[in-house]
Order: C-alpha cells, then structure tokens, then sequence
C-alpha cells in the first residue's frame, strides 16, 4: 500500500512538472480558421511557437524569450495558464492607404514564470491577416531593467524565398549618416543567405513558402525599446531579432532598451496569406499605439512642388522658391517645400514673405531641419535647433507665427532607444504647434503615423533622388519601384518623391515617362513631394496634368490586382467613389496583363499608357469587366 502511494504521488509530481514545463502544445486559430498557432515548451522550458495555413507550415519551431541583466526569460519557463478571446478595433487613418480600419482578432494571454518565480506574459493576436505577438512584464519593482537579448525567432526554413533589405553599417555613408534604411532589396534570395555585413536586413522583411507569403516586421515601438532588424545570419532559414550598433544611440544615452515594469516589448508582426493578403493587410497600423484624443483636424494630406531633387543646393534662393509656389498652385498642390540651408541662402525674413505669397496662393511652406547632434557629421544648417524641448518649442512657435504647415527632418542616427524617443519628442512638440512631419535619414516609422498623425511620411528607403547621383542607381529604378509596394510601404507611408518626365542631368533614364506618371499613385505617402519641375511638367499633355491636378495623397480603400515582387505590379486605390489605377513593369521584357476592373465601376474609364519611349498615348475603356494590356520594359500605365 505504502509503495502504491508512493507511486501515485511520484506520478502525480512527474505530471504537474510536465504540465508545467514541457507542457502540451496551446494551439489558437484566426476566425476564418485558415491560420493556426502552435505554442509549446520544451523540457527544460524554453519556449517556441510555430504558424500553419491551411495545413502547410509557415513558420517552423520558432524560438521565444526575453534575456534580461536582472532576469532570464529564456529557459526554465513555466507555464501556468492561458487565457483565450477576442480583440476588436475601428480607427480612422488621417493619412493612409485605408481611412476607415476594423481588425478583429483571436487572443491568447499565456502567463508564465521563470525558474526564479518572476513573472511574464506572451500575448499573441491571430488575425485573418496574420499573427502578431508582444512580451508583458508585469508588477511594479521600482527599479530599472536591462534588455541585453530577445530571443524572437521566424523559422522559415531552407525553402523559403526572402526580398530582403540590407541594414547599412552606422557611421558610414556620406557624411557618417547611416543607417538610414537606404539600400537596394535583395530579391529572390534563398531564406538563410548572410547578409552583406553583420548589420542584418532591415524589417520589413518579404518571404514566400510555396504558395503562401509572409511579411514580417514590428510595431509599436514606444520610448522606452529600441528599434530591431534581423540577423545577418539565419542558419537553416532561421532568422533572429538583432538589436542596433551601440553607435545608434544619443551619446551619454541608452541605445538597449531600458525600462521599469510593468512594461510591454513592441508589437512582432507576421502577416501571412497570399500577395493580395500582404497588400492589403492594416497590420502595422492595427496594433499601433491610438493617437490622443484632441483635434487633428488641421493634419492636411496633400502633393508637393519640391526644387532641391532636380536642382541640388543652388535652388534654395528666393527666386526659385517663388516659382515652385506657384508652380504647386498651377497643379493644385497644397504644399511646396523648401529644403537644405534655407536659414542660410533666404533668411527667415524672406521665408516670412513666401509664407505669406503661398498662403495667398492656397499653397502651405514646409522647411527643412538638420537633426544632429553629434551623430553626424553633415554641413547643412538649420541644424542642432530640435535638440532639447525647450529649443525645439522655441522654433516651432516661430514658424507656427509664420504660418509654416510643416517640417522635414533629415539625418537621424539610428534605431537605439534614445533616438527612437527622439523621433516621438519632435512628433508631440511639433503637434503642440500643428505642424505637420517628415523624417528623412530615418528609420522605419513602425505604426507611428497612427500614434502621431502629424507624421506624414518618412523616407527610409532608396529614393528618386539617389537615381540622380549615380547611372547605376537610375538603371535599378524599374525592378527596385516594382519591389517597394509589396514590402516598404505595405504598412508605412514612404516619401520616395517619385515623378521625372523630363532630363536627368547627367543621367539617362531607365523608365518610360508612363512608369513615372505611375508612381504617385502607386506610393503612399501623406504628402507626396513630386521630383519633376515645372519646365517639365509644361511639356506634358494637359490630361496628364489634370490627372495629377486630382490625384488624392489620402485613400479610403486599396486593393491589390496582380503583380509580383520585383517584376510588376497593379493597385487600385479608392477616395470617395473614385477610383484610380496604377501599373508598372519592371522588366525587361514585355508584361501581358488581364484585368477585371469592373470593381471601379461601369463608367467609363480614361487610360493613360506609353506612346514611344517618352511620350504618352491615352484611350477609352468601356468594357471594363475584361482589360487586356500590354506594358513594355520599364513602362507604366494609370486607369481613372
């Protein structure tokens, strides 16, 4: 009897230590039921999670876990519970590829603890879309914690494909200006390929398994984490979280993350599905912080006249400016920008006359700022006046006197924390005074433009003005923009300040004027800064110009057609009940397309394609339910 106990007691221990650590797999489904999360434990208490659709694996045994200087959250887990629901949300977008968003999610709340008793939660979200997942430390210690690791995994395996962007070494590039999310993507690459140097690959980050994509990236990123990317390695197609360079940071500041709890990591992203699935997919923005209750009625999405991308340093003069304001109100553009050393070459007595000169015109002025510090080495000037709240207030009151609709900020210098909450200082100051942002030299905005409206756009990509450097830039243009749509600014707005009918000086161009005329539409930027001039702009035919006279900067609706990363690419996109189209190949070689478009109604439609090589033809579509096109190498067309 005494040995029956005995056993009965040393079976029930075996089974509360299993149910504990190497518990069994917690699964959870997205409401339609095609995506399913695996959850699991292994024996020494390290925790993986995987994703499946329909069947077929997405993401192997992907790892979990947080290493903390005061706490390891990596082994030696226990599970104690799960917690099961659902999610719902409704938000508007001020500026966007979507106005109106619903998201609707399964949940699962799993609380865990280390070997030492401390406390920690993984929260995962299964959408229609995609999977997303955050750390939770709870309590309140009153003392301040470490990051040192996250041991985030994506476990894509050997057969996957990666369109992946490398991440640029800090401290290099011109004037020590990098990173700045600038570097072409690798396309089609094998999953696991090392990247060019040990600084990773920037999110997002695109994959294919099979028949299936999958879009991995991050958000909600407050103040108190860092920005990540992926490791340079990926062994076996098993990529990492990587933290940024300890240079990334402001000096004397934190660049790993530091904070109290309770506490929450941003938010990892993966949406998966097909193409038209990543497209279209909210995601970034669905988890992103909600911006403050207030009125941001004066956030005014809107297109741009903008000298310095054709013109270089000498267009920042008086003359010049004053042509390119008037040159927006012949197109019916809101804003004009001017850009590096204005201070310097015009002097804000004279910025005060064109604000006023573009106010009476219907146009608003935007200016540029330098935002070093002593990240970076670059001359241009107004520089080192955002630095402290006190400076920054200061500047904007002024230009809020004046009238100023808004800022561009280049050069930043980095993803450490420091830098991430300098981002978001300027964004709330700049609110303060209603004006409205555009980061340059930057970093990925991670869903900020939902917490900070007055974010417009960021660069953080490869833009037209690189194409104006060097022939090789230009040459890479096609596939590079056919890229873009299905990676960068799936979830971000993105100022790439597309559009060239005319010359490039010293380049020759790579793209028909139609894949040009494209571009505006097919980018989605809150203020979308045209690179071509006004000499150019008055060559083309006038329904050219009055297509881009009534081009939105802000959409109700976007819808995926058809394409392929790196190949071409057609999207829809809706304001009001209008709406426009946007195609571009990428190729060297002719693409066939077959459309219905009977989606934009059964009025009839206006084409605007190529001609010859740098001309442009146009047409009626009346039957709208069957498009047959036919766009030649590095060509374009628009439907309206």
């Amino acid at each position: 009897m005494f040995k029956l106990i005995t056993l009965t007691f040393a079976l029930l221990m075996a089974f509360t230590f299993n149910n504990l650590k190497g518990a069994a797999p917690e699964t959870l489904s997205s409401p339609d039921g095609q995506l399913r999360m695996t959850l699991e434990l292994s024996d020494d208490g390290r925790m993986y999670y995987s994703l499946n659709r329909n069947g077929q694996s997405l993401l192997g045994r992907s790892a979990l876990g947080l290493l903390l200087k005061e706490e390891d959250f990596s082994r030696g887990m226990r599970l104690l519970r799960c917690q099961r629901g659902t999610t719902s949300d409704r938000y508007t977008l001020f500026a966007g590829k979507s106005s109106n968003v619903t998201y609707y999610a399964k949940t699962m709340q799993v609380f865990l603890e280390n070997a030492k008793g401390k406390p920690l939660q993984l929260i995962f979200n299964l959408s229609d879309d995609g999977l997303a997942f955050r750390y939770l430390l709870p309590g309140d210690n009153g003392g301040t914690y470490h990051l040192e690791r996250e041991l985030s995994a994506f476990n894509l395996g050997e057969d996957a494909r990666a369109w992946l962007q490398p991440m640029s070494v800090a401290k290099t590039g011109w004037e020590q200006s990098n990173p700045s999310y600038e570097e072409y993507y690798h396309k089609d690459i094998k999953a696991g390929a090392a990247a060019p140097t040990a600084a990773g690959w920037v999110f997002p980050a695109l994959f294919r398994r099979g028949d299936n994509w999958l879009l991995i990236s991050e958000t909600a990123a407050d103040n108190d984490y860092c920005g990540t990317r992926l490791a340079a390695t990926a062994p076996e197609g098993i990529y990492s979280i990587d933290m940024p360079d300890p240079r990334e940071g402001i000096a004397g500041k934190a660049v790993l993350p530091e904070f109290s709890a309770p506490w929450h990591s941003p938010w990892r992203l993966v949406a998966a599905g097909s193409l038209r699935t990543i497209v279209e997919s909210t995601l970034g923005t669905d988890l992103a912080k909600p911006a403050p209750k207030g009125d941001w009625a004066w956030v005014k999405p809107g297109l741009a006249s903008w000298s310095w991308v054709l013109y270089k340093d000498d267009s920042t003069v008086y003359r010049v400016q004053k042509r390119f304001i008037d040159y927006a109100a012949d197109m019916h553009w809101q804003y004009c920008l001017i850009d590096a050393d204005w201070d310097r070459k015009i002097g804000i007595d004279s910025i005060a006359q064109l604000a006023s000169y573009a106010r009476k015109k219907g146009v608003g002025l935007l200016l540029w700022y330098n935002s070093a510090g002593a990240w970076n080495t670059t001359p241009y000037t107004p520089r080192n006046k955002l630095l402290t709240a006190e400076d920054r207030r200061h500047e904007f009151a002024a230009l809020q006197k004046l009238g100023i609709r808004g800022i561009k900020v280049d050069f930043f210098g980095g993803d450490g924390q420091s830098m991430m909450s300098y981002y978001q200082d300027i964004l709330r100051d700049a609110a303060s005074y209603q004006l409205m942002v555009n980061f340059h030299g930057a970093t990925l905005p991670r869903g900020l433009q939902r917490t900070f409206p007055n974010l417009l756009t960021v660069e953080a990509i490869k833009g037209m003005e690189f194409a104006t450097f060097e022939q090789r830039n230009e040459d890479e243009q096609p596939a590079h923009c056919a890229t873009i749509p299905f990676i960068r600014n799936v979830f971000d707005p993105m100022d790439y300040t597309p559009m060239v009918f005319g010359k490039i000086p010293k380049i020759k161009r790579a793209t028909r004027n139609s894949f040009e005329l494209a571009l505006p539409l097919l980018f989605q930027s809150g203020i979308q800064h045209i690179a071509e001039n006004p000499e150019g702009m008055a060559a083309a035919p006038e329904y050219v110009r009055a297509f881009l006279r009534q081009l939105p900067a802000h959409w109700d609706e976007t819808r995926f057609v058809d394409g392929y990363p790196g190949k071409y690419v057609v999207l829809a996109r809706r304001s009001g009940k209008r709406w426009m189209l946007a195609a571009i190949n990428g190729q060297q070689e002719t693409q066939t397309l077959q459309l219905d478009l009977s989606f934009m109604g059964k009025k009839e439609l206006e084409l605007i394609e190529s001609g010859t090589e740098y001309d442009f033809a146009r047409q009626k579509l009346s039957n709208t339910k069957a498009v047959s096109m036919n766009l030649p190498a590095a060509a374009g067309a628009v439907i309206w």
